[in-house]
């Protein structure tokens, strides 16, 4: 199936890798569904690409049922779903030792049992298709834990196995997972980060173009695996600057 062909669901879409790749898809003609808490982000896209198919779901990916109205939102609008890109995500990083617990709980909810509620609220459809495309992204920290990471790592270590099970389960029914896995990347991620310092650290990183990467260079890659022929499936990205060792 082409691009142009394809019904592609996006959480995050309001901006980061999100909003890029929905900008590169918008722009190869497929019909999306982009999935935000910040409506007006949204609108913003829809209004770049006037020629574009896009439905608009302004929900909070922790909202499960929300999360079904959308799906059956783009049921009735597109008969099919044929990608669901699993992209939102925070990063209130900080020591353990501080018991920021409520940043805990927010990241668990967000990384992981959001994304939980989209495979959950896609599958059946794409079970009945015998065909679908699910990808999440994840972080090179879910390989390996830096101080002041755990928590979040935690999630993304989470989202890698989530992901590798949902591949074993659903081969079968010709449903493919990637995991997305970047390096530092530009986006507003570093934005809930709690410490100033340590954003302050964050923005000066930004600016070296060997040491983080752009959100449109990951998205061509997001793109590229949805690009993919349905019988080859791309289990894992790992894209990094140049520089970035770790």
């Amino acid at each position: 199936m082409q691009l142009n062909e394809k019904v592609i669901m996006i959480t995050g879409a309001s901006s980061g890798i999100g909003a890029a790749t929905a900008k590169r898809l918008a722009s190869a003609g497929s019909k999306l569904v982009l999935i935000a808490r910040r409506e007006d982000r949204l609108n913003e896209i829809q209004q770049e690409f006037p020629e574009a198919e896009i439905l608009i779901e302004s929900l909070d990916v922790t909202d499960y049922t929300a999360f079904e109205t959308a799906v059956q939102d783009t049921i009735d609008k597109f008969g099919r779903i044929d990608v669901l890109f699993n992209n939102a995500g925070i990063m209130p990083n900080s020591p353990l030792a501080e018991k920021h617990r409520n940043d805990w709980q927010r990241m668990l909810d967000i990384n992981v049992m959001g994304v939980l509620n989209g495979i959950s609220a896609v599958l059946p459809t794409m079970e009945k298709q015998r065909s679908g495309h699910i990808l999440t992204t994840s972080s090179t920290a879910g390989h390996k834990v830096f101080p002041g990471f755990a928590v979040y790592s935690g999630t993304k270590f989470a989202v890698r196995a989530i992901m590798d099970g949902l591949r074993q389960e659903e081969a079968m029914n010709h449903i493919k997972s990637t995991i997305v896995t970047p390096g530092t990347v530009d986006t507003e991620l570093f934005n809930t980060i709690p410490d100033a310092e340590a954003r302050s650290a964050e923005a000066a990183l930004h600016k070296n173009v060997n040491r983080s990467l752009s959100a449109d260079q990951v998205a061509a890659e997001v793109v590229h695996a949805i690009d993919s022929p349905d019988n080859v499936s791309i289990s894992e990205i790992n894209v990094r600057p140049i520089e970035q060792l770790a």
